[in-house]
């Protein structure tokens, strides 16, 4: 349904692509590595 889309949406934009995207605030790096660094 709608809501279970929804949810899978979220769950991988917040879980996988917002820790994996260059930010270039961070010099283009991913905040998983800047927080590494």
């Amino acid at each position: 349904d709608i809501e279970e889309a929804r949810m899978g949406i979220f769950e991988y934009i917040e879980i996988y692509y917002n820790r994996n995207r260059k930010h270039s605030a961070l010099g283009y790096v991913s905040p998983a590595e800047f927080e590494s660094v």
